[in-house]
Parts: structure tokens; C-alpha cells; sequence
């Protein structure tokens, strides 16, 4: 299960991240709200421990961002702020909990358990180019309404690529989506899970095509009539 912490306390980050870590979440770290808005708009988290006090502007506006766009990733406020009119902000601004520093860590982990058990507010909405669909909801592809079995990498790229439908998806961010911020990636790896999935969806008569655009990345959209 995949989280994503933010939090430029540096100390408190990396131990944080060990602890995660060692109680069985893969955790990537981010230290800005910059950061956090690019990652959390490209990649797939079961939940964010969001720090409000960033070094580039208010974690708020990273929780308002997620939820005007009715996102319903799970979020745990971290914050130095304990008054009352703090906490009712934060959670107003869309946090699934409030955590005041200084913690225990064992309450952390206590609160992220029992937001990860909540039933997911899933958004029920489908992706659709030509005649392949996405259902955002199980995670599932379909070819003219049958359901494709595809591997969870070759999953994640599709459902990245048809968000962007018609528009160029870095080669960097589908590594972040697929592999995580800090994992160790094979020079090809990606061309290969592309390869996969282009290979797959032409045999299974998916009306589409994926695009390698040179030194920039990938693209999927309707596959024009010859």
C-alpha cells in the first residue's frame, strides 16, 4: 500500500518514512506543496499525511485543490496548529483527521489504519476513447465491453495515459506513476510496460493507439480511419 508523506521537517521525515516503512507502507516523501500537488495529480496514493507548514505556501492549498477536483484520497492533517479554529479550517478544507504535534507515532499509525478501513467515497467515473473503457472505480479496462485482463503496471499506465487523453505524458512521470519517487528504475523499463500494452490492446481490437513521442514521453488517442 503506497502513501505519500509530506513534510520538509527533515528529522521528522525520515523517521517517519523508517517507521512507515517498517510497519509495511511504501511511502514516498515530498518536502513542498509544489511537489505534493504534481505528484498527487499524476499518482495513485492510498492516503497523504499532509504538514501544513510548507517552505512554498499552506498545505490547505493542497487539500482544496484535491477536493475541488472531488478526489477522495484519504488525508491526515500533521500540523504545529492545535487551536480549535485551526482544526476546524482543517478539516472544513477537506482532511480526513487532524494529528498536533508533537505525537506519538503509534497514534499516527492508529488514525492512518482507521482512515485506510473507511469505505472509499470512489468517484464512479469512467474513462472512454474509441472503444476502450476504463472504470476508475475497479480498476478495470474494457474492450467493446469486455473486461481485459491486464497486469497492475500495465493498469497503471493505461489509466494514467487515457486521463491525458490527447495530451503527451512525460516519460518521468510514468516512471513516478508506475515505480515511485525512489525507486531504483531500469533504463528501459518503461518501453517495455508501453510495448506491453500496445501490444495487447491492438490485439484485442482496442480502437486506440500509444504514441512514443522521442525524449518527451507518451501519448494515447483514437486510432484514426485509414
Amino acid at each position: 500500500m503506497r502513501l505519500l508523506l509530506v513534510e520538509d521537517n527533515e528529522e521528522l521525515a525520515q523517521l517517519l518514512i523508517q517507521r512507515l516503512r517498517a510497519a509495511g507502507y511504501e511511502t514516498d516523501l515530498l518536502t513542498t506543496a509544489a511537489e505534493a500537488q504534481a505528484a498527487v495529480a499524476t499518482t495513485r496514493y492510498a492516503a497523504m499525511v499532509l504538514d501544513l507548514g510548507l517552505p512554498d505556501g499552506d498545505g490547505l492549498s493542497i487539500l482544496r485543490e484535491i477536493r475541488q477536483r472531488e478526489d477522495p484520497l484519504p488525508v491526515l492533517v500533521l500540523t504545529a496548529r492545535g487551536g480549535l479554529q485551526d482544526r476546524v479550517s482543517g478539516l472544513r478544507s477537506g482532511a480526513d483527521d487532524y494529528l498536533v504535534k508533537p505525537f506519538a507515532f503509534e497514534e499516527l499509525l492508529a488514525r492512518l489504519e482507521a482512515l485506510l478501513r473507511r469505505p472509499g467515497q470512489l468517484l464512479g467515473r469512467a474513462l472512454q476513447i474509441a472503444n476502450l473503457a476504463f472504470d476508475t472505480e475497479s480498476r478495470q479496462a474494457f474492450i467493446d465491453e469486455k473486461p481485459q485482463l491486464l497486469s497492475a503496471r500495465e493498469t497503471a499506465v493505461l489509466e494514467l495515459l487515457m486521463r491525458r487523453k490527447d495530451r503527451v505524458v512525460s516519460k518521468k512521470l510514468v516512471e513516478d506513476h508506475i515505480f515511485g519517487l525512489s525507486g531504483d528504475v531500469a533504463s528501459n523499463a518503461i518501453e517495455v510496460y508501453i510495448h506491453r500494452l500496445r501490444k495487447q490492446l491492438s490485439d484485442r481490437g482496442a480502437k486506440v493507439q500509444i504514441h512514443t513521442i522521442r525524449g518527451v514521453g507518451y501519448l494515447i488517442s483514437e486510432e484514426k480511419a485509414a
